[in-house]
């Protein structure tokens, strides 16, 4: 694959070339910024246990959350657990995210299965596929076979522009053209499509029993809503406006991280974006490490660094 040119500055958020030096490769990171072994090894180490703790967190997250919420009842619990859960979903997608990438556990079996039944299925994912399109992603950033390409391009865009796209995620309407697609999916006999509506009518099946359907009206209401607007947040910051290139620096984006953000919308560091995607095959919990590696090459530069996520996203609907 050839390094594509880059289109106009005003049509793209990539950073200028003077903001990428040619610094690479070193001792400990390869031409692409991939660590070199014995790096490499120890930043692709996978921990079963650490991933089980999350796991488990991940669980008290969002279905210990509204657990909670139809225990008390009231009003104000099930709001409550509404914004929470937000939070969980978040989640429940970013170690269904691992899982895809084979990253959660060591055990095949166990990888898929925790991330299909109890982490991707949940949150109306179906992982298989899911995971056929992202390493398409992964491959070749912008290029033909991107699937979300229509999702990142063209930014910056027009103030307007970005409200009417939130507001679509805020109302439900975003949603309900995944729910449109699970039903054709359905429709044509797909085994993932009934995998998931299984998992969704044990879900439901045990709110009626415990007669507090509420519950599973919160779940699904918080994904279809606060959690589409998240996704579409965290999305952008990680691709939008950017091009195809080998450089990853022009692919994705580099943005501060605050412990604020860090809860809401990136935990389990998938805010380190460049350095995933610098290396697909570094688990979590070691994309910090990976990514201050690339920052003491010389590699990233704060010259490419947002200050937060606020200043990413003025920036990206000023078009």
């Amino acid at each position: 694959m050839t390094q594509m040119a880059t289109p106009p500055a005003q049509h793209t958020m990539v950073p200028p070339a003077a903001a990428l030096p040619d610094v690479l490769p070193t001792d400990r990171l390869n031409e692409r910024g991939k660590p070199r072994p014995p790096l490499r090894n120890e930043l692709r180490h996978i921990s079963n246990a650490r991933n089980a703790v999350a796991v488990v967190s991940t669980l008290l997250q969002s279905f210990g959350v509204v657990i909670a919420a139809a225990w008390i009842n009231t009003w104000w619990s099930y709001l409550l657990a509404f914004v929470l859960m937000v939070r969980g979903h978040v989640c429940l997608n970013i170690l269904a995210h691992e899982a895809a990438h084979r990253l959660l556990f060591t055990k095949r079996w166990l990888n898929d299965g925790v991330g299909r039944w109890f982490l991707a299925y949940p949150t109306y994912q179906a992982m298989l596929a899911y995971r056929r399109a992202h390493f398409a992603h992964h491959r070749d950033e912008m290029g033909p076979d991107e699937p979300d390409l229509g999702l990142y391009a063209g930014y910056p865009i027009a103030r307007d522009s970005w409200h009417r796209k939130l507001r679509r995620d805020a109302t439900g309407n975003s949603a309900s053209k995944n729910f449109r697609s699970l039903y054709q999916a359905l429709r044509r006999g797909q085994i993932e499509a009934k995998e998931i509506i299984l998992v969704q009518a044990v879900m439901l099946g045990a709110s009626i029993l415990f007669l507090r359907p509420l519950a599973y009206v919160v779940w699904i209401l918080s994904w279809s809503t606060l959690w589409k607007v998240s996704n579409r947040l965290r999305s952008i910051a990680e691709h939008g406006g950017m091009v195809r290139s080998k450089d990853r620096r022009l692919t994705t984006h580099v943005i501060r991280q605050s412990r604020l953000a860090r809860y809401w919308m990136v935990p389990y560091n998938t805010g380190w974006h460049l350095a995933h995607h610098v290396d697909m095959g570094v688990p979590w919990y070691n994309l910090p490490r990976l990514h201050q590696e690339l920052v003491d090459s010389g590699w990233v530069t704060e010259s490419i660094e947002y200050p937060s996520y606020r200043a990413f996203w003025r920036a990206a609907s000023s078009g």
